[in-house]
């Protein structure tokens, strides 16, 4: 039940002064969501400064200002088109105002000559003139009024203003009770100069003047908060698996040291480093949630591949499960290629296995003679049975609800997890995304991984480029050509119109893959490119991970200044497989932005995918990193991670002492915190 205390705050929202039936819908829009609450979680983006300047001399074009001055003129205008002109002196100078299709009367009556105004709105110069169009307040001075000293400035939807936003903002400020009990400890407090939770709202919704400092204190208050919130359901949540018995993944790493030394090549350091921390977790009593996170080629697959090794060599099964059933295939190939030689059984099932072979795997599955499974999520459906599944495997993570990855965990009592990720995040953000996972990180590609050169050329160039695709393919190579579109009317950079140019032009089967297809048909597309019976792929974004085709050296990306930095990287990591010498064209229609230029010439400059994924945040901010938002990894409502990084691990440390305490906590906080969650942890996503 919900503390009735909060009960204002998650009111309809029609309750507030001024939403009706028509409004309500439209703030719902706006706001993501139906209560009070909701509105008040939709903050400002900035402030405008309304108090009043010393002098016109002081105005910037550009800014909005407010001065005080006496109406000095006005002028008509001399046609239709032409705007009414009210000029006002204040002893330093002119300003005039500027009104089009203004009723002479009614601007008479507010501007009398000679009479003292104080206006406000956005500053403009013309011809060496300074002006205001239109102001936002026109004031008469004389009556004792003025404006607001400062004026929050909401993001807006189609059939509102800011004004309207506002209004219902500080009319919900009211829904906040004076008796909620501070969550937050004294002394942090205290540190950081924090306001109290209402007065946090107030001085962001409703500020009774201009200070940048304030509101940002005030932002950052809120932004622990939400990260305190997080962090508890996290702390729970990890408090409750060590409650949970896993099975006992102990055994000697014999049988791990017999597939390392069995491999062409060495492991590097960072999966050694990996290989122990998984160990070290999946020896533990309770189960493991660790998720591998590595750039593109950096060699995930043999950790997880070891880590299921040694559940085998424990008693146990282990499960691969991959997004698609291509990269499933994919990954069973590589799994069964490695460890079939050397007597383990390993099977796959996705959806398009049928009868006998089906079935036969099933009762493998079910008797523990097949000891490793890989597949889609063909592999948690009711018939799936294992005997003692005790590690589940989860590759691009990110692909996967949490719904998902838990259905499979439930094929055992409590399996331990690893789940794996190409998504290079900045390692100032990791923990802060993944919250509810250990992360091991592989930073260091294996040996001998071939580097890609990468060229940026302007579209004008593209038959340079056809010429070069066409000798590639003399040479037995195939090769990638990545699209921002699926198809537009008159446009050639689009998939569809791209795959039959191509094929015209070099006579050879192209592919072509994108989103609107459905999947057997998606699938089939990527497995004729992945044996050679395409010799070109076409295809939007959808390639963007997993594919691995050793015979591409060439990935051309069309339109590249108009996809995120890190996605160029993954569309790059698509190459350079094999051992041939591989390619990236980032095909660009001039001319570039400043931003695109340095997105494109970071990419040509280093393949390391933290180091670019650090750029791309720079660049562009944390939520459309590789598509975080989409992926639910990204939900904060309050919390900014460019400013608020720091916050996470101080509301991890002070979530997990809390929850270690239990019920030492005080009682007053603890039942503090408790309002915190009903506030705040919907927002998180469930961390199971």
């Amino acid at each position: 039940m919900r503390d009735e205390r909060l009960f204002p705050l998650f009111q309809s929202l029609d309750r507030l002064p001024g939403i009706g039936p028509k409004l309500k819908p439209v703030f719902e829009h706006l706001i993501g969501g139906e209560h009070v609450w909701d509105l008040l979680l939709h903050l400002p983006d900035r402030w405008l400064d309304r108090r009043v300047k010393a002098s016109f001399e002081e105005l910037i074009p550009g800014e909005v200002a407010t001065v005080r001055g006496e109406v000095h003129a006005y002028k008509a205008p001399y046609n239709d088109r032409a705007p009414h002109r009210i000029q006002m002196y204040d002893g330093t100078g002119f300003l005039t105002l500027i009104f089009f299709r203004a009723e002479p009367r009614w601007l008479q009556g507010q501007f009398p000559i000679g009479k003292e105004r104080i206006v406000s709105g956005a500053v403009g110069e013309f011809q060496g003139e300074r002006q205001m169009t239109h102001p936002d307040y026109i004031i008469d001075p004389a009556r004792g009024e003025m404006p607001p000293q400062v004026e929050p400035i909401y993001s807006l939807t189609a059939g509102l203003t800011n004004k309207k936003v506002h209004s219902a903002a500080e009319a919900a400020l009211d829904c906040i009770t004076d008796e909620l009990p501070e969550w937050i400890s004294a002394d942090l407090m205290d540190k950081h100069d924090w306001p109290a939770f209402k007065a946090a709202l107030t001085g962001l919704h409703a500020p009774t003047e201009y200070d940048e400092t304030a509101f940002e204190t005030c932002r950052e208050r809120l932004a622990y908060d939400e990260a305190l919130a997080r962090e508890l359901v996290f702390a729970k949540a990890r408090q409750a698996r060590t409650q949970r018995a896993a099975p006992n993944l102990k055994s000697s790493n014999d049988d791990m040291n017999a597939v390392a030394a069995s491999l062409p090549y060495k492991l590097t350091n960072a999966q050694i480093r990996a290989v122990k921390e998984i160990t070290v977790d999946i020896a533990e009593p309770h189960p493991m949630r660790r998720m591998l996170q590595g750039d593109v080629g950096a060699g995930k697959t043999l950790v997880a591949l070891l880590a299921a090794v040694k559940a085998v060599s424990s008693g146990f099964q282990a499960a691969f499960m991959a997004p698609t059933e291509v990269l499933a295939r994919q990954q069973y190939e590589t799994v069964s290629g490695l460890l079939s030689p050397l007597g383990y059984e390993v099977a796959a099932l996705t959806g398009r296995d049928r009868g006998a072979a089906r079935e036969g795997t099933l009762i493998g599955l079910a008797d523990g003679s097949i000891q490793i499974a890989v597949g889609t999520q063909a592999l948690f459906q009711e018939a799936v049975r294992f005997q003692n599944l005790g590690l589940v495997i989860v590759d691009e993570q990110h692909r996967f609800g949490v719904a998902d990855r838990m259905k499979l965990a439930s094929k055992a009592q409590a399996p331990h997890m690893l789940v794996m990720s190409a998504t290079p995040i900045p390692r100032t953000l990791a923990q802060a995304v993944h919250g509810d996972l250990d992360i091991s990180v592989l930073d260091e590609k294996p040996e001998g991984r071939q580097p890609i050169e990468t060229r940026a050329i302007p579209d004008t160039r593209i038959e340079e480029v056809v010429q070069g695709v066409a000798r590639a393919i003399d040479r037995g190579e195939r090769v990638f050509w990545v699209c921002p579109r699926v198809d537009a009317d008159e446009d050639d950079s689009s998939a569809v119109y791209r795959s039959a140019a191509l094929k015209e032009a070099l006579g050879v089967p192209v592919g072509l893959v994108h989103g609107r297809l459905k999947g057997e048909a998606k699938d089939t597309a990527l497995e004729d490119f992945r044996t050679g019976k395409t010799k070109v792929l076409v295809a939007t974004t959808v390639i963007e991970v997993g594919v691995d085709v050793p015979d591409a050296t060439i990935m051309v990306i069309e339109r590249a200044e108009g996809f995120g930095l890190a996605q160029l990287h993954q569309l790059r990591g698509r190459v350079g497989r094999g051992t041939k010498k591989s390619f990236c064209l980032l095909l660009y229609r001039p001319p570039l932005g400043d931003v695109a230029r340095e997105r494109l010439e970071t990419l040509r400059a280093t393949e390391d995918g933290f180091e670019i994924a650090e750029a791309d945040f720079r660049l562009r901010g944390p939520g459309d990193l590789l598509g975080l938002r989409q992926s639910g990894a990204v939900d904060y409502r309050i919390i900014d991670l460019t400013k608020d990084a720091d916050l996470v691990p101080v509301a991890r440390q002070d979530a997990r002492f809390l929850v270690e305490r239990g019920g030492e906590t005080n009682a007053k906080r603890a039942e503090a915190l408790g309002l915190l969650r009903e506030l705040l942890s919907p927002l998180s996503r469930d961390s199971s």
